[in-house]
């Protein structure tokens, strides 16, 4: 899998009730629900998504409370993948559920924001296009890649109910 974009860039123990605030927990519909996405951290974060699919972060990404929405809004507002120093377990996994590609990667402060990158996940790289490195990451298990590329969780297990 291959992704090319800016970069928008945050620090460590970005939680669930920035990513997606409590107020918002009655909201079911995924569309609406990316209109609240990152509103309590950055207030331009709608506008920088347009041209930036990629979040970039320290620590901690996704601590705080086990909902599931904080994924499923960032997908839908447009982002295509996030790269942190480490995630909370089950943001991860709910990442993974929604189709959202989560990378690993020690060396994510080494990107800034608005830094052109590419990830390619079968190469377990990432390329700093805008400073000319390249960083190494773990490739996710084929599993999950899988999951990715289907879309996410409910759509790979209606493929594999189809074979």
């Amino acid at each position: 899998m291959l992704i090319r974009s800016k970069v928008i860039k945050y620090g460590d123990d970005i939680n669930t009730d920035v990513i997606f605030p409590g107020r918002y927990l009655e909201i079911v519909d995924a569309e609406e629900m990316a209109k609240h996405a990152m509103e309590d951290l950055d207030e331009n974060f709608h506008e920088k998504v347009k041209e930036a699919k990629i979040i970039v972060a320290g620590k901690n990404f996704g601590c705080g409370s086990s909902r599931e929405q904080a994924a499923t809004c960032l997908k839908y507002a447009g982002v295509e993948a996030i790269i942190a120093k480490s995630f909370a377990r089950i943001f991860f996994r709910n990442a993974i559920n929604q189709g959202l590609l989560a990378i690993e990667c020690k060396d994510a402060d080494k990107i800034d924001d608005g830094d052109e990158i590419e990830i390619d996940t079968e190469k377990g790289e990432i390329k700093n296009l805008s400073k000319d490195i390249t960083l190494k990451i773990k490739p996710l298990p084929p599993f999950l890649s899988e999951i990715i590329k289907s879309g996410g969780l409910i759509e790979y297990m209606k493929r594999r109910a189809l074979k």
